[in-house]
């Protein structure tokens, strides 16, 4: 069994001040996602599902199809490619939609809209984060070993002092598990940056605390998770719960985490928390650019990719 790698790629880019997905940070123009797709394809991962807006579907379509049409499997086989786009519209029916709602309805919204392409376990992440090898490793064997079993998802939890930011402070949603390792909870943490004692601080947005000092090695998400097909049918009712309440709402937004609470809390189903020792690092805006570029060509130069990589 391959499984399969979800990328959510369908982020505008607002901030960043383009479209993220199709910049080139590596020596040869490489994007993340090009590194991530190197890494899930020696990972074991058989097809790549892009969820996309529409104003850019073509665009993307044609520059992947160029880039990636003699790539194969560690099985010798192509690779298989599928794209779905991510609307406003595409909600169940019986919901109206505000006509004045702008925003995107978030990442357990794009999820869902691969829901008719997707029958095996398979693999959710970023298209904007790089993750690293051991990452996708670990959930492609993790994905391999779910392939008969439902209500069983996984999250891989990067330790905090591997994700912060040498341009300033991030938020991250801090993983609590039982001894289980199974998930409790994912708490969120706003402005978090190491300070001069050494020290990692950040706001714990849930009770309002400031300037909480935090575990450096506690495990965060960051959007990387590991799913079973049966995740769509029992995420599509809870979002239907959420229109319910929120479809006249112009900013909320459906989150993974939120889904994953939902189901943790009814019962439906059990997340693991898998540690990685890989490093994250990503672009939000235009000054963590040229920190990518240079993180991209140590990578290249320490042998752990290849020059060009494709």
């Amino acid at each position: 069994m391959k499984p399969t790698l979800l990328v959510l790629a369908a982020g505008m880019g607002s901030r960043y001040g383009g479209l993220k997905q199709m910049d080139g940070l590596g020596p040869n123009e490489e994007t993340i996602i090009d590194y991530s797709i190197y890494d899930a394809v020696k990972a074991g991962f058989g097809k790549i599902v892009y969820i996309v807006r529409e104003y850019f579907l073509d665009a993307y379509k044609e520059l992947v199809t160029k880039k990636y049409s003699h790539v194969k499997g560690i099985d010798g086989e192509p690779l298989e490619f599928v794209f779905v786009t991510q609307e406003l519209d595409k909600i169940p029916e019986g919901f109206t939609l505000n006509p004045e709602r702008q925003k995107p309805w978030g990442t357990a919204h794009a999820v869902l809209m691969a829901k008719d392409v997707i029958h095996e376990p398979f693999a959710v992440i970023n298209g904007d984060d790089y993750y690293g090898k051991e990452s996708f490793g670990i959930l492609g064997d993790w994905c391999r070993a779910h392939e008969k079993t439902e209500g069983q998802y996984c999250i891989i939890g990067f330790e905090l002092d591997n994700t912060l930011s040498e341009n300033g402070s991030v938020s991250r949603g801090i993983c609590h598990y039982d001894e289980a390792q199974h998930l409790t909870a994912i708490e969120e943490h706003l402005n978090i940056s190491a300070e001069a004692d050494g020290k990692v601080y950040g706001d714990n947005s849930v009770n309002g605390e400031k300037h909480v000092e935090l575990d450096r090695k506690a495990l965060c998400s960051m959007n990387m998770w590991g799913f079973t097909p049966d995740y769509f049918e029992k995420s599509e009712t809870i979002f239907a719960d959420f229109l319910a309440k929120n479809i006249s709402e112009l900013k909320k937004e459906f989150y993974i985490p939120f889904a994953v609470d939902c189901m943790i809390k009814d019962g439906s189903a059990a997340c693991d928390v898998l540690s990685t020792p890989s490093h994250w690092f990503g672009v939000t805006f235009k000054e963590d650019r040229p920190g990518v570029v240079a993180k991209f060509a140590e990578l290249v130069k320490a042998g752990v990719y290849p020059s060009p990589l494709y």
